[in-house]
């Protein structure tokens, strides 16, 4: 491994310690990344058990209840249809966890065909794959996601399906420059020597040596997304009332006197928004240390 054999001539000490635990001794290092890890496997553990620790059905509706401040009936207050806002919050989790998930899994997976492909083959197929990647960038992101998702019914899959077709750029970007960079490498001309397939070589040899790059930036666009989602559906496109997600939980409070009002109702998706984008975050930054032969423990 590439990575692997940098890392040990930066750290000579480390030559008979496993790989695995250099990499994963130097993410613990970073306290913020240990941190983040330890909140997002807390709201993942939440969203997937959500239907065992909700209190009340996220969809039932109390109207003598309408936001009803936070109490012994319901823990985090109600909304303003008299739905218990910790239960909406746990459902929510999941949308936004599925939504960033999926939606980076996708863009991941075509980013780093076309850019794998662009950066091993060069010539006029990277600069015609390079083209079309600095085509789709000049969309205006913003205002094409408002579009299709106008064109197209707002929902769960449509969100998805637009975030991973249009959010492929970066990666591609970034393993092109990996694969330009380890195409020349004496691992890859021993493999072309000895006459493997040029696919074999691509996904067998080379991926594998770029994947610490493609996992952060995996990470950092999980957070992008979910951030993303929770703008689109604060404006109304992005997922659907009754399905709960914390975009929409915001939505539903814009009302000036709701949020002076009614602090609670804003509050918690608001707060739930920023605390799972900033686990993202600080994973992707101990991720990167941890990847970086330059950085020691």
């Amino acid at each position: 491994m590439v990575n692997g054999s940098l890392i040990l001539e930066e750290n000579p000490e480390l030559v008979h310690e496993p790989m695995r635990k250099v990499m994963l001794r130097k993410f613990m290092a970073n306290k913020l990344a240990v941190i983040g890890a330890i909140m997002l496997i807390i709201i993942m553990f939440c969203a997937l058990f959500a239907p065992w620790i909700a209190p009340q059905d996220p969809s039932k509706q109390v109207l003598l209840d309408k936001l009803m401040p936070p109490g012994e009936k319901y823990i985090l207050g109600a909304d303003n249809l008299g739905r218990d806002t910790f239960s909406r919050l746990l459902y929510g989790a999941r949308v936004s966890l599925l939504v960033g998930f999926a939606s980076v899994a996708g863009s991941i997976f075509i980013g780093t065909v076309i850019g794998a492909v662009a950066g091993y083959y060069g010539g006029k197929l990277d600069a015609f794959l390079m083209r079309f990647v600095d085509a789709v960038i000049s969309f205006p992101s913003l205002f094409l996601l408002i579009t299709l998702i106008t064109i197209f019914e707002p929902s769960l899959w449509t969100l998805i399906s637009i975030f991973a077709i249009f959010g492929w750029t970066g990666t591609a970007r970034l393993v092109r420059g990996e694969f330009l960079a380890l195409r020349t490498a004496e691992f890859v001309l021993a493999a072309r020597t000895l006459g493997i397939r040029s696919s074999r070589i691509i996904f067998s040899h080379i991926l594998p040596n770029a994947m610490g790059p493609i996992i952060v930036s995996a990470t950092l666009g999980i957070g992008g997304v979910i951030l993303a989602e929770a703008a689109l559906s604060y404006l109304g496109l992005g997922i659907q009332p009754p399905i709960p997600s914390w975009g929409n939980m915001l939505q539903s409070a814009q009302n000036p006197q709701i949020m002076l009002g009614a602090w609670w109702f804003p509050l918690f998706p608001g707060f739930m928004i920023l605390l799972t984008v900033l686990a993202f975050n600080f994973i992707g930054d101990g991720l990167r240390d941890a990847f970086d032969p330059k950085i020691k423990d």
